[in-house]
């Protein structure tokens, strides 16, 4: 059996039983933060416990989740999580850092950090004995839950607007979901999923409205305490990690994880969130530059499908996350996003325009002198460059096409070196 105990709104604070369908605060519309039974936990494990165990994905923490383990072993859904760490010494030499990670979830099996949250979705759906799950998508939620509901036969309905990248799209049908494409953005798309859910009973798995996805996606600090944090005792450099925002749903649920893990008493210092927002979907970081928590909606146009919201769903408890960590947010331009896929590529990291955003935060609080030499950083990279193949060759030239004899390919190479020099 799970430790879950209910829900508690982040707004008003009402408390509320562990019911089946309970997304928002009956009370205030606000979100809900799961509520664990911590003293049962720490009563039953500690640290050693978690740690020795050989079950490399983010179920390794089921005794710190609010669901049942799902079955499912041997599937995709049991291999989702435990995604590597990489420090290339040339980026730490460029940026000038002297610790740098980068947590690569384009290593997940749909290819995003969004397994995390469809994973225990589909494992709550399951245990409620859920017919139909339902989610609103650009793309990497969607495949993330059409892949994890595959991988144990759970019927799933993807609405998605219609200029979704294909790639995504590609993925959400070869996994088998009904996706149906919205003729609007992906607020259209979020409201619709709400209402079919009421009318149709169907689970709705939406990010930042079932309070099941953040308790997902805090599975990843789970593993950055384990990788990176563990031996940490000294609060005077704790770690800085940076990771793209949207509807602000990952960085409150690794704020949420983190939490959790000083609550047990397993962790001392908690790290500094810092949100990257694209300067053309910027409604959680206008928010915190303003000092306020009302989140203003935006026209976002950003290249950046993943975190292109124009009304984020979970924005209120996104800007507590950098507040109370003591972070920050930051915005980049669309452009510097599109350099930081290649500047990320040049040292075997192939990210999404998401996953690049949070790297281009980086580059830019390094430039301001934000982030110190002496300070470590994580920085997380949502999602494989292969999601969106049309982005990702805006960050590089053209191949040449040359006849197939040997002075064309030297001609080709010598020119090609000369323009590397320049």
């Amino acid at each position: 059996m799970s430790n879950f105990l209910g829900f508690k709104c982040s707004i008003c604070g009402k408390e509320y039983a562990a019911v089946n369908h309970l997304y928002s605060c009956p009370k205030c519309n606000g979100n809900l933060d799961v509520i664990l039974d911590y003293s049962k936990i720490k009563s039953k494990y500690q640290v050693e416990d978690i740690i020795s165990r050989t079950d490399f994905s983010l179920w390794r923490y089921l005794p710190l989740l609010p669901v049942a383990d799902p079955g499912g072993e041997g599937t995709p859904l049991k291999n989702a999580g435990w995604t590597p760490l990489y420090t290339p010494p040339g980026l730490r030499e460029i940026l000038n850092l002297d610790e740098l990670w980068i947590k690569d979830e384009g290593r997940n099996p749909t290819a995003s950090f969004k397994d995390r949250a469809s994973a225990v979705v589909v494992a709550r759906a399951r245990e409620i004995k859920a017919e139909v799950v339902v989610t609103a998508s650009t793309g990497n939620a969607g495949a993330a839950l059409a892949g994890m509901a595959a991988a144990i036969g759970q019927p799933a309905v993807i609405l998605a607007p219609r200029t979704a990248p294909p790639a995504k799209i590609a993925q959400m049908l070869i996994y088998g979901a009904r996706v149906i494409l919205v003729d609007g953005n992906y607020d259209s798309a979020f409201d619709l999923s709400i209402e079919a859910s009421k009318h149709l009973g169907w689970y709705c798995r939406n990010t930042g409205y079932n309070p099941f996805t953040a308790e997902g996606k805090k599975t990843a600090a789970f593993e950055i305490w384990e990788s990176v944090m563990r031996e940490q005792k000294s609060a005077d450099r704790p770690l800085c990690v940076f990771v793209s925002v949207g509807d602000g749903n990952i960085i409150s649920g690794l704020h949420k994880g983190f939490k959790d893990l000083i609550e047990l008493g397993w962790m001392e210092v908690m790290p500094r969130l810092f949100g990257v927002q694209s300067e053309k979907s910027a409604a959680v970081a206008n928010a915190y530059f303003s000092g306020s928590e009302e989140i203003i909606p935006v026209n976002s146009t950003t290249i950046a499908d993943s975190i292109s919201v124009d009304l984020p769903r979970d924005g209120v408890r996104a800007v507590r996350a950098a507040v109370q960590t003591g972070g920050a947010y930051l915005t980049v331009k669309d452009s510097e996003i599109i350099e930081g896929i290649a500047d990320l590529g040049k040292y075997g990291i192939f990210a999404e325009p998401a996953g690049s955003t949070a790297f281009a935060g980086l580059q830019k609080a390094v430039n301001e002198g934000i982030i110190q030499q002496d300070d470590p950083v994580l920085v997380i990279n949502t999602g494989n460059g292969l999601k969106d193949i049309k982005t990702a060759m805006q960050a590089v030239k053209n191949a040449p096409v040359i006849e197939p004899d040997i002075k064309a390919l030297l001609d080709c190479y010598q020119s090609q070196l000369k323009g590397s020099m320049r």
